[in-house]
């Protein structure tokens, strides 16, 4: 299936900042990597037994896979791209939804805090977007777009 005109800049622009994320963490000292860690086992249990130094390079090389995979257009198809991206996506906001102080009491409007991970949830929109797109797009009805 060929890319679609429109996958091409939300491809590109997710995926450079993604990659350039992994990137970053790759060079992580000991208190960036423990704060990461901590955050991401208040949500996701089943790193809380994980090295914090070991979780940051798993983080980072998947970041830098995922945001590979985003900027491979010709080569990775933008359904399978929008599933790693929705995964990705997902996972980022159920941090924000249910860590301690990012949203205002009794809704899910962020506080000042949770801002930085509210706009994280266009990741799962955009993931959204490229893996609908593909089950549902004009394409697969025959149609040229």
């Amino acid at each position: 299936m060929a890319t679609k005109l429109w996958h091409v800049p939300v491809r590109l622009a997710t995926g450079a900042i993604i990659v350039d994320q992994g990137l970053q963490k790759l060079s992580a000292d000991e208190d960036t990597a423990k704060w990461l860690h901590g955050q991401a086992a208040q949500t996701f249990p089943q790193f809380a037994d994980m090295d914090p130094k070991d979780f940051v390079q798993l983080l980072s090389a998947s970041e830098i896979a995922l945001g590979a995979a985003l900027l491979g257009i010709g080569f990775v198809p933008s359904g399978l791209a929008g599933v790693g991206l929705t995964i990705f996506g997902g996972s980022l906001t159920r941090l924000y939804l249910t860590a301690p102080g990012t949203r205002r009491e009794g809704g899910v409007a962020p506080s000042q805090q949770g801002v930085g991970l509210a706009k994280d949830s266009w990741m799962l929109a955009i993931g959204l977007a490229l893996v609908l797109d593909s089950l549902f797009g004009s394409r697969r009805k025959g149609k040229k777009s």
